[in-house]
């Protein structure tokens, strides 16, 4: 009896939880499904964790005017510069999941630091994909006062000037990785100089005080087109067609360069789903009109849409790219 009593109880309570978490679940879709229905309702703020002029930055901007318009509602920019990114990002991380605060990630922020600790956020499981952007390659550009026009010579020259050669970057981002590692394939002693952003790392190349970049074409093409700067090579697959005679990285003698980087939108883990849908469908709706699309296109950049799922699957395949150069460079991120 008292087993059979027992047995009886414990089915009980087992019917009670199990309703008990149904109607929570039922009340947790409710509450999702209500703030979809009236999302957004107040403006929406993405975060740019560098400061502005970068690459970033640009294709945050562009977004952020396609969503505007598509949402009905004001999208805002807001440079949160520092620590190679990490401090902008840790704010995303830990906002509220509720779709008004976004983080412009990718690449930088996402698929590099998915190899370090005690960030205080998982750069991978600490976010929600929305939507692939755009992806951008680099390319080595040096000042117009150094003599050097092709990768053999700058490479000569370095070797024979150790230590004097500079080159900068936003430290533990791509463009310092990428200088680390081409200094490890050319056995180079390269100086690297580190700073906030891409854009005061440009200033200084234009204005002379450093020697070479690595940066985005977004950023670079221009500045290289006026003669302000010399494209030695670039990190892309194939050479681009805006310039012709700049040889690859493979074709300079140097293999083993990731060959693009991505951008693309993220919200904090626990965002819901249905709004991460309504966001999905405006920044692809925004990458298939014309005007985006040839904004993008001018910036030299490759528009890329898609699902969530397939801007988790790029960001997975990054992060495994970019461990490997950072295992190749030994360069401690931490």
């Amino acid at each position: 009896m008292k087993k059979a009593r027992a047995k009886t109880t414990t089915r009980r309570f087992v019917s009670a939880a199990t309703l008990a978490l149904i109607s929570a679940l039922s009340m947790l879709l409710l509450s999702e499904q209500s703030q979809a229905e009236t999302y957004p309702e107040r403006p929406i703020k993405i975060v740019v964790p560098f400061p502005a002029g970068g690459p970033t930055d640009v294709a945050a901007r562009l977004v952020a005017q396609a969503l505007s318009s598509r949402l009905s509602q004001n999208v805002v920019v807001v440079n949160l510069a520092g620590g190679g990114g990490k401090i902008g990002t840790k704010a995303v991380a830990t906002a509220s999941p509720d779709g008004y605060t976004l983080l412009l990630g990718g690449t930088n922020v996402n698929a590099i630091p998915a190899s370090l600790k005690n960030l205080g956020y998982d750069p991978i499981w600490s976010f929600a994909p929305i939507a692939p952007i755009c992806a951008d390659t680099m390319v080595l550009a040096v000042s117009p006062r150094v003599s050097a026009n092709t990768v053999e010579e700058l490479v000569q020259q370095a070797k024979s000037q150790p230590g004097s050669f500079k080159f900068g970057a936003p430290q533990g981002i791509y463009t310092h990785l990428a200088g680390e590692f081409f200094k490890v394939k050319t056995g180079t002693d390269l100086l690297f100089v580190p700073y906030k952003g891409a854009a005061p790392a440009i200033a200084d190349v234009l204005g002379g005080h450093i020697e070479m970049v690595f940066n985005n074409k977004s950023v670079l093409l221009t500045h290289i087109k006026e003669g302000m700067l010399k494209a030695l090579a670039v990190t892309a697959e194939k050479r681009w067609p805006e310039l012709p005679d700049v040889p690859t990285m493979q074709e300079a003698g140097i293999a083993g360069f990731p060959t693009e980087v991505s951008f693309g939108l993220l919200a904090p883990a626990g965002t819901p789903a249905a709004i991460i849908d309504i966001l999905n469908h405006a920044v692809n709706e925004g990458l298939r009109s014309r005007e985006v699309r040839a904004s993008l296109e001018k910036l030299g950049v490759e528009p890329r849409s898609g699902s969530p799922r397939d801007f988790a699957l790029v960001l997975a395949q990054q992060a495994k790219e970019w461990k490997a150069v950072i295992e190749a460079t030994g360069v401690k991120l931490d």
